[in-house]
């Protein structure tokens, strides 16, 4: 008989490409595991990370985006037995890992989807651009844990945003097994972020974060109309998407459309 204790894991935050332990030592129980139960300050710690990573993941080339999120399918495609046992089971990790995919393709052909040079009668042109909006928040669906995470996560992200997710308060281990497979992909770390804990306690402070640019209020299920509220003191851009969706309007709501206009023969 074997005297060894089998080492249990420890499910914590990912902020910046690392995963510290929540700032307030807190955890919860959530299916019979602990999770990191995360603070307001971790949750500015999250929003800082994602600033910083913004400017080079938006710079970034869109075939470079898109070869970064296939990269994120592999990875999650390597790690598909432990994403299996956090969700629902294995025919919800392809469809995550397809999604992915799905996503990837668009990174290159959404400047001719959603831009593009527009008619205009008079000595002039203009044009419309495509651009990232910058940090968008998401409140992740609680069910389904993995493929509701990954739904709303991948439009925010192919566009050039930056974005802290706070996972589902019932089932958050599979956003941090989610975590794991990024953290091991050629996402730099900062361009993802996610926090496990209570919902009402973290999302009103990422609404009302004047560095925080867009907001997903898909999963926040009947708490909408406060968190809204407090998304117009810095003018946020507001989302609610659909919880399983696939679809490039998904990834419309998180940009803004440049028009430029310029004089013909200037």
């Amino acid at each position: 008989m074997s005297g060894r204790l089998p080492v249990r894991k420890t499910y914590k935050l990912f902020i910046g490409g690392a995963f510290p332990r929540s700032e307030s030592g807190r955890s919860y129980e959530a299916a019979g595991r602990n999770v990191a139960r995360a603070s307001r300050k971790d949750a500015r710690d999250a929003v800082r990370a994602a600033r910083d990573a913004f400017p080079k993941w938006a710079s970034a080339t869109a075939y470079n985006r898109g070869q970064v999120l296939y990269r994120l399918a592999e990875m999650m495609e390597a790690r598909a037995g432990d994403l299996a046992a956090v969700c629902s089971g294995r025919d919800e990790v392809e469809a995550a890992i397809d999604r992915v995919v799905w996503y990837a393709g668009w990174a290159d052909k959404l400047p001719q989807v959603l831009g593009g040079a527009n008619p205009v009668a008079g000595p002039y042109f203009n044009f419309t651009v495509p651009e990232p909006t910058g940090v968008v928040a998401i409140v992740a669906p609680d069910e389904p844990a993995l493929l509701g995470l990954v739904s709303r996560l991948a439009p925010g992200i192919v566009g050039g945003n930056a974005v802290v997710a706070v996972a589902s308060e019932t089932h958050p281990v599979a956003a941090i097994e989610l975590a794991e497979a990024i953290a091991t992909s050629d996402l730099p770390g900062g361009v993802v972020n996610v926090l496990t804990g209570l919902r009402a306690e973290l999302a009103p402070v990422l609404a009302a974060h004047m560095d925080v640019n867009a907001i997903d209020l898909s999963g926040a299920d009947g708490d909408t109309a406060e968190l809204e509220r407090l998304a117009a003191g810095n003018v946020k851009r507001v989302v609610h998407g659909v919880v399983d969706g696939q679809s490039p309007w998904e990834i419309q709501a998180f940009l803004e459309l440049k028009t430029v206009w310029h004089p013909v023969g200037a």
